[in-house]
C-alpha cells in the first residue's frame, strides 16, 4: 500500500441559493471587480489515504464523498488531484 493525498472541492449545486457566494460576489463588485460573475463558496478537503494505486485512492475518496462528505441533494464535488506522498 502507498500513501496518497487527494484534493476534493465541494460546492453548492448550480441553481441553488448560495447566500455566502452572493455576498462575496456583491463585495467584489463593490471593490471594483465588475467582471466577476457568480461566486460559489464551498469546502476544500485534502485527504491522505492508503491505497494500492492512484485509481484506488480516487475511488475510495469518491465513495467517501458520496456517503458522507458531500450532500448529494445540495452539493457537487470534484476530485481535484491525486498525488503519491
Amino acid at each position: 500500500m502507498k500513501s496518497f493525498r487527494v484534493s476534493v472541492h465541494i460546492v453548492p449545486r448550480k441553481g441553488l441559493l448560495d447566500p455566502q457566494g452572493k455576498a462575496v460576489a456583491d463585495a467584489l463588485h463593490t471593490l471594483g471587480f465588475g467582471a466577476v460573475g457568480d461566486v460559489h463558496v464551498g469546502r476544500h478537503l485534502v485527504i491522505e489515504t492508503a491505497a494500492a494505486d492512484a485509481a484506488a485512492a480516487e475511488t475510495s475518496v469518491r465513495e467517501m464523498c458520496a456517503r458522507l462528505l458531500a450532500n448529494p441533494v445540495t452539493e457537487d464535488y470534484e476530485i481535484a488531484g491525486v498525488i503519491a506522498v
